[in-house]
């Protein structure tokens, strides 16, 4: 199949959607399929390894300009899709696969109605909770309002939908959308994370070989609930005072975060590390931690969890939407509710237990094998090949 994928971001901007993106290309690849993205141009930045590029796909970048009030992402400009347009409807593709529901969504129905090509959407973004973060200066309810309503404006433009877990459907559900979906989780690719060396990355940072770590990988967002994780460890420190807590990422929220952690004390506790090389690094801070722990009540799905169980970490979390989906189950985490102390005494029981991390941590990579790639990618395409046949 030729698959054209559009999509309003994608690396060198990281996020779970550029990491999904990117993952279902490769899969695709591996399975002699041809793969076409279009994402914004970056700018310099954007040029190499960083680029996400994949042997054997194509990228189309298109100007792009930054958001005031997002400047991690970009806006493609209308210009650039109006001529790009027609270049697209001059050659062949079997499915349009949209990724996000801003530029790239009105490129990908435009095209579709040209084509008479189908088209699929996935629902990566919780975006009804994430609206208020991010215009602050507007009446949350409204922006909410909004939000649903947008939604299912886009859903019903395109023909399928791709939801990455159960409890998005009550959502879609709830929205009154219409279209037709299918739960296929995106899944990782579990040849990626393989390795990873934990001591050398404490050796690097100072951290003794004896001395207790946690790690999150996160988008540092006010949605993503780090300043709750801030809190957790605060609480530790206590009986821990040795304690470490690893935090990799970048985002908008990151200086009020750093600042929270100055103010709790933490200056000696916490580390923020920023975006780290996912083929090095970021294995080895994962593999530095004892314990990965994670808050947040947004996610679609949850992608770190599954990382962090096939890098054989034991996983401490709340279970809200797609966090529940990864977590049901599960042999190598524990589950605690979004409460300070009760979070905080569940990591401290871990914490005393090397025995009990030890079987978590040997339960982790089995955990992972159900969120594989290679298991998930045949629903995906069955998907495609049904919608061409019904063309």
């Amino acid at each position: 199949m030729n698959i054209l994928m559009l999509s309003d971001v994608y690396f060198p901007r990281v996020n779970g959607v550029s990491t999904s993106i990117r993952t279902f290309a490769r899969s695709l690849l591996r399975m002699g399929h041809q793969v076409t993205l279009v994402a914004p141009d970056y700018g310099p930045s954007a040029e190499g390894a960083a680029d996400g590029a994949l042997e054997g796909m194509e990228v189309i970048r298109l100007p792009s300009r930054e958001i005031f009030f997002d400047p991690e992402d970009r806006l493609i400009r209308g210009d650039a899709i109006k001529a790009l347009l027609p270049r697209l409807a001059a050659r062949r593709w079997d499915v349009i696969h949209i990724h996000t529901p801003f530029r790239a969504h009105g490129l990908g129905v435009r095209l579709a109605e040209r084509t008479r090509v189908p088209t699929v959407e996935t629902y990566h973004t919780y975006f009804e909770e994430y609206v208020a973060h991010y215009l602050p200066w507007l009446p949350g309810g409204l922006l909410r309002f909004i939000a649903r309503r947008v939604s299912r404006q886009l859903c019903h433009g395109v023909d399928h939908l791709i939801v990455p877990s159960e409890q998005m459907t009550g959502v879609l559900a709830r929205y009154g959308i219409q279209t037709p979906w299918t739960v296929i989780p995106t899944g990782i690719d579990l040849d990626e994370f393989q390795g990873g060396d934990g001591a050398a990355f404490r050796q690097a940072n100072g951290i003794g070989l004896d001395q207790p770590v946690l790690v999150t990988v996160s988008r540092l967002a006010v949605e993503k609930n780090i300043a709750f994780l801030l809190e957790v460890a605060k609480r530790l420190v206590a009986e821990f005072p040795r304690l470490r807590f690893i935090i990799a990422g970048e985002g908008p929220d990151a200086k009020r975060l750093k600042q929270l952690s100055a103010s709790l004390g933490l200056h000696d506790t916490v580390r923020f590390h920023g975006n780290l090389d996912r083929q090095g690094a970021l294995l080895d801070a994962y593999r530095a931690g004892d314990l990965f722990v994670f808050a947040s009540p947004t996610e679609t799905q949850g992608l770190v969890l599954t990382e962090a169980m096939a890098l054989g970490v034991p996983v401490v979390s709340t279970a809200v939407m797609g966090t529940a989906t990864v977590l049901a189950g599960t042999r190598s985490a524990v589950v605690s509710p979004e409460d300070a102390g009760a979070f905080a005494e569940t990591v401290a029981g871990l914490l005393r237990s090397p025995a009990r991390r030890a079987e978590l941590a040997l339960a982790g990579p089995e955990d992972a094998r159900a969120w594989s790639t290679d298991t998930l990618m045949g629903r995906v395409v069955s998907l495609y090949q049904g919608l061409v046949d019904e063309a």
